[in-house]
C-alpha cells in the first residue's frame, strides 16, 4: 500500500516477516501516528492479535502463519504454538486456515518460514484479483459504501472490500466513497479513511446510523463490504453493523457485494448460525478516546460481529471471480 510519512512515499504491507521478528504496521494508534512494531516470539504475535495491533482477517491469518515461522525459529513446539494462536481471535477463519497450512507444511517436512512467506505472498496476490474482478462492478462515477476496515491494512496488501475501490480510483472512473466509522473501535474512520486518504482517492466518513438515509435520498450505487467467515450457503460474518447495511441495501434496491479470498470460506458450517460471534470487552463501548461516555456504573454489550444471511448478498468477489451465494462449492474456488 501507498504510505506517506514525513513527505517520504513508502511502499509497505501491513504486515511482514523481517528475520527473526515480524513487523507491524500498529494499528492502534492510525491515523494519529505511524508506528511499525515487533513481535520476536509466538506469545508478542498472539498478544498483537488480541489486541489489535494488527486486525482484518486475511492480516490475522498471515500473523498466525508468520507465529507460526516464529515458533519454528525459536524453537516452540508447532502445536502448542497453533494452540495458542487459535486462542487469540474465534470468528476469522484465515486464522484457523493459516496456522493448519503451517502445520501441513510442517508435517510434510517444509520449511515454515519460507511456507509462511508463500502464504502471505499468496493472500496479497488474491486480494489484487479481488480488485481486478470487483473493478468491473463498479462504473464511473460510482458512490460507494463500505463497512470497517478491509483495505490493505486488514489483507496484508490491497484489501477486499477496498481492492475493487483502489482498481477503479486507477482506472480514472471518478469514484466516491461514503465509509461509515465503525463503531466501537472507529475502524472505517480511523483505518478506511486513513488508506483512502494515502491513495487520494475522495470519501466522507458517515456515522454508522446515516447510512440509511444517503440509501434513501439516492446517494449509494453500491455497498462492497469485507467478510471474516463465510459458511458454505453464503452467510457470512463481518464486522457488528454489516446486517443492517446488507438489509437497508435490499430495500432500497441497491447492490450489496462482500468480498474476501478463499481461505475465508469455511465449507464445515452449513449456514451463518454455526459462526462464533466474538464478544469483546465492555468499556470499547464505554469509553471513547479514554473518555467514559456513559453514567459511571452502566454496563453495555459488545458483539465485535454480526451474521448476514445469504439471501441478502448479490455477489461474493473472491479472486477466482464473483458467485452468487447459491454458487459455491468447495470444488469451483479450488
Amino acid at each position: 500500500m501507498r504510505v506517506v510519512t514525513g513527505g517520504k512515499e513508502q511502499d509497505l504491507r501491513a504486515l511482514w516477516l523481517d528475520g527473526r521478528a515480524v513487523k507491524f504496521i500498529d494499528q492502534r494508534v492510525l491515523p494519529h501516528r505511524f508506528d511499525i512494531v515487533s513481535a520476536k516470539t509466538v506469545e508478542e504475535v498472539a498478544v498483537f492479535i488480541e489486541d489489535m495491533t494488527v486486525r482484518g482477517a486475511p492480516s490475522i491469518g498471515a500473523a498466525g502463519a508468520y507465529g507460526m515461522a516464529l515458533a519454528q525459529v525459536t524453537g516452540i513446539n508447532l502445536e502448542e504454538a497453533a494452540a495458542r494462536l487459535k486462542r487469540t481471535r474465534p470468528t476469522a477463519f484465515d486464522l484457523f486456515y493459516a496456522v493448519d497450512r503451517m502445520l501441513e507444511a510442517s508435517s510434510e517436512g517444509r520449511d515454515v518460514v519460507r511456507a509462511s512467506e508463500e502464504y502471505a505472498d499468496s493472500i496479497v496476490e488474491k486480494c489484487r484479483m479481488i480488485g481486478e474482478h470487483g473493478n468491473g462492478l463498479i462504473d464511473r462515477g460510482h458512490r460507494i459504501l463500505t463497512h470497517c476496515n478491509a483495505g490493505a491494512l486488514a489483507t496484508v496488501d490491497h484489501g477486499t472490500a477496498l481492492a475493487p475501490i483502489r482498481a477503479a480510483h486507477r482506472s480514472g472512473k471518478g469514484i466516491t466513497v461514503l465509509a461509515d466509522e465503525t463503531r466501537p473501535r472507529l475502524q472505517g474512520a480511523a483505518l478506511t479513511s486513513w488508506e483512502l486518504m494515502q491513495e487520494g482517492i475522495p470519501h466522507n466518513i458517515i456515522p454508522d446510523n446515516a447510512a440509511g438515509h444517503f440509501m434513501q435520498r439516492g446517494e449509494v450505487d453500491i455497498v462492497i463490504v469485507g467478510a471474516d467467515r463465510i459458511a458454505a450457503n453464503g452467510d457470512f460474518a463481518n464486522k457488528i453493523g454489516t446486517y443492517e447495511k446488507a438489509v437497508l441495501a435490499k430495500e432500497n434496491g441497491i447492490p450489496f457485494y462482500t468480498a474476501a479470498p478463499v481461505s475465508t470460506f469455511d465449507f464445515s458450517l452449513k449456514s451463518g448460525a454455526d459462526i462464533p460471534i466474538e464478544e469483546r470487552g465492555q468499556d470499547e463501548v464505554r469509553f471513547v478516546g479514554g473518555k467514559l461516555i456513559c453514567p459511571e456504573g452502566a454496563t453495555a454489550r459488545n458483539p465485535a460481529f454480526d451474521m448476514t444471511p445469504a439471501r441478502y448478498i448479490t455477489g461474493i468477489i473472491t479472486e477466482r471471480g464473483i458467485f452468487k451465494p447459491g454458487e459455491l462449492s468447495r470444488k469451483k474456488l479450488q
